[in-house]
């Protein structure tokens, strides 16, 4: 099995197990820019608190205009509200140059508007992708410590480091923004349920083809 086949087999096992996901949970691109941000280093579920403090009322207008401190206040339940209050703020002014206009931003280079984005604070490889892909659709993959996780168990021979990763994705999968938004998400839901740090293997739709590289015997009930 080519590597192109492999990764196709696995999109399509999840796929047909947990149907299309739909991500990223948001009314807004704005509102997925911020809960990117918001999402480093916490659970989703303290973002979803965060965002429900603003009310209704977030846009990069409102950001642009609140005091730092006051809107730590608002995202403090997403956790180093302090730090995270600035890289929102930090965001949105890049946001700004683009007269926070989504449809301005997609009519750039993918290269050039990731290049602007891990330049802006506070904004990591892993959440400038999630911004690209869920808020402006670009194809760009997204790759986190569960796409980690099944590349090391499966496993996929995808190499070290997120750029390397993201690229074996990109090299052996159709450059497309929708395949990417699913392949991710799937890739989430299924390590919330089985692939976790303690494996439960039974069940999982992938288990029939995983070598479950480093897991142990009894980590697989």
């Amino acid at each position: 099995m080519t590597a192109d086949e492999k990764l196709i087999a696995i999109y399509e096992s999840l796929l047909a197990c947990y149907g299309e996901l739909h991500w990223w949970p948001a009314k807004t691109p704005f509102e997925v820019i911020v809960g990117a941000v918001l999402t480093q280093n916490t659970a989703w579920g303290n973002v979803e608190k965060a965002l429900a403090n603003f009310n209704g009322d977030l846009s990069p207008e409102m950001i642009a205009k609140t005091e730092t401190t006051e809107l730590a206040e608002i995202i403090r339940p997403a956790g180093f509200f302090n730090q995270k209050a600035i890289y929102v703020k930090a965001v949105t002014e890049w946001f700004s140059r683009y007269g926070y206009d989504v449809s301005a931003v997609r009519k750039e280079p993918l290269r050039k508007i990731r290049t602007e984005l891990l330049a802006t604070k506070g904004v990591g490889h892993e959440t400038a992708d999630s911004i690209l892909l869920y808020a402006f659709g670009f194809p760009t993959f997204v790759v986190d410590a569960y796409t980690v996780r099944l590349c090391g168990r499966y496993p996929i021979a995808a190499g070290k480091g997120y750029e390397a990763i993201k690229a074996y994705f990109e090299e052996h999968l159709p450059p497309s923004a929708e395949i990417y938004n699913d392949f991710h998400a799937l890739i989430v839901a299924n390590a919330k349920r089985h692939c976790r740090k303690k494996p439960i293997c039974i069940g999982c739709p992938l288990e029939p083809r995983c070598e479950k590289v480093g897991v142990g015997s009894t980590d697989l009930s």
